[in-house]
């Protein structure tokens, strides 16, 4: 008997597709537990249901409200399911509860025995991703001649942080590829109305959908970075502008964690554009670096954290909930012009690029204390792209440094100087990035020092942020600034 093998709404592409049968399960009772953006869902919908007509008759389609349940009254249990492993800990059990055949997972660079082999005997500081990313750089041989990096170094991540161009409104470049919506676009978007007409509440607003949910669509979204944006990704990778929240970046993790897309194929694709002469090093070794260094590691450190690491991660004892226009993605709700712009871009999209999601939002949530455990079920929730696998890493570690330095070497902290530098949001703010002190004082700049007053204990044994402590002990408003920001509250 051949077995029909499972695949998720994270495994519709190609590279998850053998040939044989295969069945596909929309379960929408997770909208009903989970807090999830409007278009994250009708994105993953509209994914499965594409998926679905493309396979035909080798494919069987099960509206359902649990797995398990679509799974076993299928019949498909023991011999008769196969599955390429999982991306969560929860389907990985599930899997294996029902006697499922277990092929190893698939689409990333490295394979999970890679970086056991790699982390095996290196201690929890020694886990660090430009290690991982030199060693599957020289392993891969990719942007390699004769044993060494091209253009001499392995990072060029000091050439790609540029400020935004002065006195534009944006990066003046082509807008971003745009899906046209379809019949099953059009279902699924009557599914998720009837969904919250019986009380289902998403995050954010309805609205076109703007990424890539099949194969086609992927492989058209992938040419038009190519062509339109790749040039300028290296450069403006840091920046942000009011006008433009895409700048030059990809926004292809949406079909690359749907399985749609293989980070291999975008990385031979922007190398044999610099190899033509038709894209700079600095730009392709910054996108190269993201996926076969960034997103591989994540990827293993999810799995080799272990399934309860967002749960007993929360070194600097931060316990403040999550405020509730977070949960509504309301930016109105705060007067500072970077929080507020990117809570409504999140809010009326499901995307920001990462440098609000680091610098601007984990930097709020880092400053002001907020829950890492449940910030992460908010980016998770909130963000199109945001996995199981994703955000763990990404949120509890490098955003928030919950796990006291497992991952990150150290709290990615910053005030207003820095928001001020790369973007154009402080010209229209009513907050004075140079200010701690008065009504006009920065949140962000008057926000790091109070954080620092409140995390020196847990950090002062970090040499990298002696430097700041040390700057700490020298203001002499160090009091004021602290009651200042303990009587702002939340932002």
């Amino acid at each position: 008997m051949t077995p029909t093998r499972w695949i998720t709404a994270e495994q519709l592409g190609p590279a998850f597709d053998d040939g044989g049968p295969i069945v596909l399960v929309e379960n929408t009772a997770v909208f009903r537990r989970r807090p999830t953006h409007r278009q994250k869902a009708h994105l993953y919908l509209t994914a499965l249901r594409h998926r679905a007509r493309e396979l035909d008759e080798r494919g069987t389609f099960v509206p359902a409200s649990s797995y398990r349940a679509a799974l076993q009254d299928a019949g498909l249990t023991g011999a008769a399911l196969e599955a390429i492993d999982p991306p969560s800990w929860a389907a990985r059990r599930l899997v294996r509860e029902l006697g499922a055949s277990i092929l190893p997972s698939r689409g990333f660079v490295t394979s999970e025995t890679d970086f056991a082999n790699w982390a095996s005997g290196r201690k929890p500081s020694q886990l660090v991703m430009d290690r991982f990313y030199r060693e599957v750089r020289e392993r891969t041989g990719i942007l390699m001649e004769g044993g060494q990096p091209v253009g001499g170094q392995f990072s060029f991540d000091a050439d790609n942080r540029q400020p935004p161009p002065k006195g534009a409104a944006t990066l003046g470049l082509p807008a971003p590829w745009q899906p046209v919506e379809d019949d099953i676009d059009a279902e699924v978007r009557a599914e998720l109305d009837r969904l919250e007409a019986e009380g289902v509440r998403f995050l954010g607003r309805d609205g076109p959908r703007r990424f890539a949910a099949t194969r086609a669509e992927a492989l058209a979204a992938l040419d038009d970075f190519v062509e339109t944006r790749l040039g300028d990704f290296g450069p403006y990778e840091d920046a942000m502008m009011l006008g433009d929240d895409t700048m030059a970046h990809a926004r292809l993790s949406v079909p690359m964690n749907l399985g749609l897309l293989h980070p291999l194929e975008v990385v031979e694709r922007v190398v044999d554009e610099y190899a033509a002469g038709r894209a700079p090093l600095n730009s392709v070794e910054g996108l190269v670096r993201q996926l076969i260094g960034w997103r591989d590691w994540v990827w293993h450190l999810y799995w080799h954290l272990g399934p309860d690491y967002t749960r007993r991660s929360n070194a600097l004892d931060a316990h403040v909930p999550l405020p509730t226009h977070w949960w509504q993605l309301d930016g109105s709700a705060t007067d500072a012009r970077c929080l507020s712009h990117t809570l409504d871009a999140v809010g009326g999209s499901g995307y920001a690029h990462h440098i609000p999601r680091l610098m601007v939002l984990g930097n709020a949530a880092l400053q002001r204390g907020y829950d890492p455990a449940e910030l992460t079920e908010w980016f998770q929730g909130a963000f199109v792209d945001g996995t199981p696998w994703v955000m763990p890493a990404n949120v509890v570690s490098m955003s928030q440094w919950a796990d006291g330095g497992v991952v990150a070497t150290k709290p990615y902290a910053a005030g207003g100087a820095y928001i001020q530098r790369m973007s154009d949001f402080c010209g229209s703010c009513r907050f004075d990035p140079k200010k701690r002190l008065g009504p006009d004082a920065c949140p962000f700049t008057a926000g790091y020092w109070a954080f620092l007053d409140r995390v020196e204990p847990s950090i002062r044994g970090n040499h990298r942020m002696a430097q700041p402590l040390a700057g700490l002990r020298r203001l002499a408003d160090r009091e004021q600034v602290v009651q200042q920001e303990r009587a702002r509250g939340p932002l």
